[in-house]
Parts: C-alpha cells; structure tokens; sequence
C-alpha cells in the first residue's frame, strides 16, 4: 500500500491526533529489500509482507443481530486470510433459531477457505460466567447473561481477542454490501500499524464515499449524517482547548476502526451509538492532560496515537431509516455533552442546534448515555481461566468451527 504521511496533528498532553491520510496505491507489492523511508519522503510505501506481519496477530470482530446471510458470508470473504475473526452473534434463537444458521452457514465458509473463526453468541452463559467471576458484573443484566448492544458485543469481543492471544483488535459492521470495502479497511488497519508503531495506536477509517439513490442515479455523498454532528462538534471541543479552530477530527462516528490490543483495555465503552465518539472522549479525558488524575491506573508514559485513513472503496450498508439517524446523532453527542470536558458555551450550542434539528420548544441537552468502566476493572486472569473452561466444554453458544 502506498499511503500519505499526515499532513497535520493536535496534541493534547500523550493524546496525539493525526488528519487524514488518503491512499494513493491499494496494494505496495512486496519488500525487495528497498532503502528505509527518509524523512523526506510524503508517500510511505507498507509492502504486503509487513502487512501480513501485522494482520497475522490481529483479530476482527464482526458483531452481527438478524443480518442477511449473505451480507455475513461477503464481510467474511473480505477479511485477508491471516486475521483471526471473532464472530458476536445476538440473533434471535426463537421462534427461528438463526444463530444456529449463521453457524451453520461459517461452518461451511471454514470448509472451503480452511480457515478457523470463533462463534459466539452474545448470550453465551459460559462467558457470562466467566465475566461475573472476574468482576466485572456491570456488563451483565438481570439474567446474568451479558447485555444486548452493540458495545456489549465489542467488549465480549475485545475480551475474546485477549483470551486468544492477539495483539491488535479490528471491528467490521456486519451489514457492509462491499467485500472489497471490508478488505480494504483489514488492509488499512495493518497499515496504519505499521506507520505508527506503538503499543498505544488507534486506528479509524473515514469512508471515502457513501454511495445514495437520487432521481434514479447515484450520489456519492463524502460525510453521513451522523458523522457531520459528531465532527463538528469534537472539533469545537478541541478548539475549545487548543485556542485554534480546527477540523483535524473526521471519524468521530468511526465503526470500522482497530487499536492495540493493550489501549482496547484500557479504555471505556459507552452503549448504544455513543461508543465510536465516546472513544475520543474517554482517551482526551484520561490522556490529555485537561482534568485532575487521581486514578494511578490511568497514567500513561506513551503517546496515544490517532491514526485516520480515508478508504477508496465506497461503503454502502444497510439503510436503517431517519428515525436511526437521529438516534445516533444524540447519542454521540451525549457523551461530548455529558463529559466534564465540555464547556457551557458548547453545551448550550449542543442543546440548541438539537432543538432545531428536533423542533423541540426548549433547549436541552440529549440523555445520558451508559458507560461501561475499562477493562482494567476485570480480573483478567480469571476471566481467561474460566472462559478456557467454557470453551472447552464447546457448548452449542461458543466454538471455534
């Protein structure tokens, strides 16, 4: 892959965030052994062999609810080879029990490839029991059994990736249309890893189009709707404390995004559509130097890094309505809106363009989001102890097939 270096960075004490690199070459061929880049050159060249290097330790995880199978099978056929993928299931099991078919339908797409995916459903009591003994119950709900949601999913996902020994952790919605996409997003990730080597990198991809029927043709539209908001509105924060205006910021609303796997476990996930955006928030709030540290947990030596890449491929995924929009819009910016970052001036911009965007009568800020505390608050190693012992009871909810 041939890729830009960032033409720009904000600094926030260890937070660093890098603009936007735009892709010049999709695949750099190999390595035959050229000079190292100078600081010179503009145009870093990843050969495919350090590509490998970096996906060979990475897991994806896809979470999927009720998506179409072929949906499924074409974000699998995406994902290079070396990866390990981690599917989190919670599709219903009743009336039609359609985890059972989406196993059924990997089991088949392992035969032809030879390769190994993890399955779990998001209910899995194995894993379930393995988080209540390690501690970290605020992930589960009455039933005992790990809560629905999206988050909920990327951490039994994030947990999973330790439990197999990866060193980075990349998330796929499970609704893209493209291949391609998908594997060029796999493709970035180990990119971006290669450029900023660290144990603290963080990885999000700014699509490069989202393709949209208009008057019977097609509008390639550059930003969603959702992530004007998010941008925007991170940017100001930024600004807020930078004294410069800025729009560094371009992938507040980031699904397709990958981080070491040591960062993945130290950070907070919020719920719902807050988690993309509330990253940012939870890594400015711990890392960059703006808010009294009295948890030793969260000092830090290294740089965070905050890599954005601009794909070339389209994303077109599944159309979920206005009223989905909306609720994204709100719940990203509730976590900007709640955090004790945000200053008056831009909570009440927050509260006011949400009125007009909502035609409600009076100004008021967006509801409060949950949000799961890191990682760190879990006994690691009695979750990995446990969840060997679910997973080798190979109950119908988890298998490597």
């Amino acid at each position: 892959m041939r890729i830009e270096i960032p033409r720009e960075c904000e600094r926030l004490g260890a937070v660093q965030i890098y603009g936007l690199q735009k892709v010049y070459e999709l695949a750099g061929g190999r390595d035959f052994g050229n000079a190292e880049p100078s600081h010179s050159d503009v145009i870093r060249r990843i050969s495919s062999e350090a590509i490998y290097e970096r996906q060979k330790d990475m897991a994806i995880v896809v979470p999927v609810k009720n998506e179409r199978l072929k949906l499924i099978e074409g974000v699998l056929v995406g994902i290079p080879h070396p990866c390990q993928i981690i599917v989190v299931s919670n599709s219903s099991r009743a009336p039609v029990d359609r985890f059972k078919i989406e196993k059924d339908a990997i089991q088949n797409f392992c035969k032809f490839t030879n390769k190994r995916v993890m399955v779990v459903h998001q209910k899995d009591p194995g894993v379930a029991k393995a988080i209540e003994l390690a501690g970290y119950t605020e992930l589960l709900g009455e039933d005992g059994l790990v809560r629905s949601g999206k988050a909920e999913g990327m951490i039994m996902g994030t947990l999973l990736a330790k439990f197999l020994d990866n060193k980075y952790i990349g998330f796929v919605d499970s609704d893209n249309y493209f291949p391609g996409a998908v594997h060029e997003y796999v493709q970035e990730y180990a990119a971006g890893f290669e450029m900023f080597d660290s144990k603290n990198t963080f990885v999000r991809i700014s699509w490069h189009s989202k393709p949209k029927v208009m008057e019977s043709s097609l509008f390639f539209a550059k930003w969603g709707r959702s992530s004007v908001h998010s941008n925007r509105t991170l940017n100001r924060l930024l600004s807020y404390f930078s004294g410069y205006e800025t729009e560094v910021v371009k992938t507040g609303n980031a699904g397709e995004h990958a981080l070491t796997l040591d960062l993945a476990l130290s950070i907070e996930y919020a719920a719902g559509y807050a988690v993309e955006t509330h990253h940012y928030i939870n890594l400015l709030e711990m890392y960059g130097g703006m808010l009294p540290q009295s948890d030793e947990g969260n000092e830090i030596r290294d740089n965070v890094t905050i890599c954005q890449i601009e794909s070339r491929n389209p994303h077109l995924h599944e159309s979920k309505g206005d009223e989905h929009v909306e609720d994204m819009i709100d719940a990203s910016l509730s976590v900007i809106y709640h955090s004790p970052l945000c200053p008056e001036l831009l909570k009440r911009e927050i509260a006011e363009e949400r009125a007009q965007r909502m035609s409600l009568a009076e100004a008021e800020g967006p509801a409060k989001v949950k949000v799961y505390s890191n990682l760190r608050n879990l006994n690691l190693d009695t979750f990995l102890e446990h969840c060997d012992a679910a997973f080798s009871s190979k109950t119908e909810a988890l298998s490597l097939v």
